[in-house]
């Protein structure tokens, strides 16, 4: 993964944005963006704020990733980090896309996703009894509008927010690491209508 400068934030009730402290907006409006380690639990990256759905000594956001939106302002981290979570991440009725359309909010314009996650056919994926979200080097084509092997046609499936392919590299009996680049959205990605609202309602709430 990658090493990062942590910023010390702690949350206490976070139904809503308004209820963060004045100090912690100064700290969520840094301009050069905050580092974000979705689901870190008790070992975040030294240097990234850490969120996650325990309540444990080292997060400093509980909070459940499956539920949306993030207390987390829109374009506000620059870099976020998630390992080992995206197979915990329950894929019905869109979950992961979901999941993935709250981590394009909350990155700032250009900002960078690394994921490093089991490979779905590995036997660390059928370890874990609470793992149900397989992923292959090819799952990260359904984000994408500008990979080359499908031409886009697999993003134009569901057409979630956009996403460039940085890295994706695998070991089939291992684990995968990706590094996503969050894209503007054009009007030629033909992003769908619903998750066009949902950013909308998303950013409007956590401002």
């Amino acid at each position: 993964m990658v090493e990062i400068i942590r910023d010390s934030l702690k949350y206490s009730n976070l139904k809503n944005m308004k209820k963060i402290s004045k100090k912690n907006h100064k700290i969520l409006n840094k301009p050069q963006g905050l580092r974000l380690d979705i689901g870190g639990g008790n070992n975040p990256q030294p240097g990234f704020i850490n969120i996650d759905y325990r309540s444990l000594e080292k997060v400093d956001i509980v909070h459940d990733l499956e539920k949306q939106p993030w207390p987390i302002h829109s374009n506000s981290v620059s870099l976020a980090i998630s390992s080992h979570v995206i197979e915990h991440i329950n894929p019905v009725k869109g979950g992961f896309l979901n999941f993935m359309n709250e981590a394009w909010r909350i990155l700032k314009p250009g900002g960078q996703f690394i994921i490093g996650a089991p490979y779905a056919t590995s036997p660390g994926m059928f370890r874990d009894p609470t793992h149900c979200n397989f992923v292959n080097e090819e799952s990260w084509l359904y984000f994408s509008p500008t990979e080359k092997l499908y031409h886009g046609s697999l993003y134009s499936i569901y057409a979630p927010l956009p996403w460039d392919i940085k890295v994706n590299t695998w070991h089939s009996n291992g684990n995968l690491e990706v590094v996503l680049k969050k894209l503007p959205i054009l009007p030629e990605h033909k992003v769908d209508k619903e998750y066009l609202r949902l950013l909308k309602k998303h950013t409007k709430l956590t401002k």
